[in-house]
């Protein structure tokens, strides 16, 4: 059976979506579509969704999930009577809210993640740059400034993972690739003297070598870069410099880029600057 779920609000739609995917993620079971319905801001749009959404039922002869975050209440009322099963997280939470703080919400429309706080913004901005400038050992004479260095074999998440940090969290992120150049005379993997300054803020990746062989192979297929054997070495120089030199890693091959980053900060105790988005 598939359920279809639509994530819709009059604003960006990422609070809608963000809690719909957590919640519906419960149900591994359950194939569930899921449909994103953003800025959905006047009476017309409202109507349209209306006529989709019972299109949606009859088709799938079930009655579609609906979780939104609509503020006017026209457009709510013409939602309401779309055939679905209705979360409505504005009135789920902030009544409850309400009577409790004793204050009237705002009930205003794309409050959490407008630029608001430009501080704050620039910030986010700023973090993004330092992780773009800062990617695969570009510049690393900017290593003073960073908050973590993240080091690894190529293709274990240090990108995406660094990006993550500082857009989510405001964390100055840089990483380094760990490569064959780094090896000593007799063959292990050594210390990348760009690093040695900045121990304390090193921070390890790694890999099943299964699963980045499977990974490098998408980008070069059949070739050294790729063969289990390579990838199994460099992993084993990898992690024993990690064990050498007491630097924190954790194993990227089952987590998301999200429990990356979360665990990275839990173990580091590094500070984010703003909450996520």
């Amino acid at each position: 059976m598939t359920r279809t779920a639509f994530f819709i609000s009059d604003g960006t739609g990422i609070t809608a979506e963000t809690l719909g995917r957590s919640l519906l993620a419960q149900f591994a079971s359950l194939e569930i579509r899921m449909v994103t319905k953003p800025y959905i801001d006047s009476t017309e749009k409202a109507a349209n969704l209306a006529a989709v959404i019972e299109a949606t039922a009859v088709r799938d002869g079930e009655k579609p999930i609906i979780i939104d975050t609509i503020v006017d209440q026209a457009i709510r009322e013409i939602i309401s009577r779309a055939p679905g099963f209705k979360v409505d997280v504005f009135t789920t939470f902030l009544a409850p809210l309400e009577e409790e703080l004793n204050v009237h919400s705002s009930y205003s429309v794309g409050r959490t993640h407008a630029i608001g706080q430009d501080d704050v913004y620039m910030h986010r901005i700023d973090s993004v740059h330092f992780a773009l400038d800062n990617d695969d050992g570009a510049r690393i004479h900017q290593y003073d400034t960073a908050d973590v260095i993240l080091i690894g074999v190529s293709r274990c998440g240090k990108t995406p993972t660094s990006l993550y940090l500082a857009l989510q969290f405001g964390i100055r992120a840089a990483n380094y690739p760990l490569t064959e150049d780094d090896l000593d005379e007799d063959g292990m993997l050594k210390m990348p003297r760009a690093l040695a300054p900045h121990r304390h803020k090193l921070f390890g990746l790694t890999i099943d070598p299964r699963r980045l062989a499977a990974i490098r192979s998408e980008r070069r297929p059949n070739s050294r870069y790729c063969s289990i054997d390579q990838c199994l070495q460099e992993i084993q120089q990898a992690e024993a410099l990690y064990k050498r030199h007491h630097i924190p890693y954790i194993d990227t091959t089952r987590f998301s880029i999200e429990e990356i980053s979360t665990r990275l900060i839990a173990e580091t105790g590094l500070q984010r600057r703003f909450s996520p988005r």
